[in-house]
């Protein structure tokens, strides 16, 4: 019983010195329960109807091979499904990781390689676990050659954007100007997961699976990452 107390007392403990970690365990736990919730619903098919409805909304009803909004629209969102692809996001990451180096944060450039590779290799893992076809509702406005569930796109992009957000918010002092980074970055995954969908290469719930496996991924990486430069601030300490 005073074990258990003495548990208690130090989860509050740490709450009050640390809330923003609090924070973001509750809300990685969230989002890998989410995707875990609609993991399941796709598994057993009961997504289908809304995932149909959804892409037939954003086309011409007389022409379901017509995006709504004309070409214009359509130039847009491929420019904006680009942001999550393979080469933009590994030119990003390669070039943001090369400058740690070359200004000496060797630790930061470790903590971005480890969590976007480690994020690639999960996405890898459940795409092919899944194996989900890709829709064949309408026609792809982009080309594709992996399986639907999750979207690589929605999930690299928000483990990408989020990890380099967090690092570059981590180095400002400015609070408006953190909240501000990882807003941008929040607004460019979003995007990114849109735009496949009305491309009409992923069904909706693979870019939702995406995004909350992308941002849990993000988010527990980020927290190792946190735990680590704790214990070495304390050892320096020492």
């Amino acid at each position: 019983m005073q074990q258990k107390k003495s548990h208690v007392h130090n989860l509050r403990r740490a709450a009050k010195e640390n809330p923003v970690i609090v924070a973001i365990i509750a809300l990685c736990l969230a989002c890998f329960a989410l995707f875990v919730g609609v993991a399941d619903q796709v598994t057993e098919g009961d997504t289908l109807a809304i995932d149909k409805q959804i892409m037939l909304a954003l086309r011409n009803p007389a022409d379901v091979t017509d995006p709504l909004g004309g070409p214009w629209l359509e130039e847009i969102m491929r420019d904006l499904t680009g942001l999550g692809g393979v080469f933009v996001l590994c030119f990003v990451t390669i070039s943001v990781f090369i400058y740690l180096l070359v200004i000496r944060h060797g630790a930061h450039a470790l903590y971005i390689g480890l969590s976007i590779g480690t994020g690639l290799a999960f996405s890898s893992m459940l795409k092919y676990g899944f194996d989900r076809p890709r829709p064949d509702l309408v026609p792809h406005g982009s080309f594709v050659y992996t399986s639907s569930f999750p979207s690589g796109h929605s999930l690299m992009s928000a483990l990408v954007y989020l990890t380099l957000g967090a690092l570059l918010a981590e180095f400002q002092p400015n609070r408006a100007l953190k909240v501000y980074i990882l807003a941008i970055c929040v607004t460019v995954t979003l995007m990114v997961g849109c735009s496949r969908v009305y491309l009409g290469v992923h069904w909706p719930t693979d870019v939702l699976a995406g995004w909350l496996a992308g941002a849990s991924w993000a988010m527990l990486t980020w927290l190792v990452w946190a735990r680590v430069l704790h214990t070495r601030r304390q050892r320096k300490s020492l």
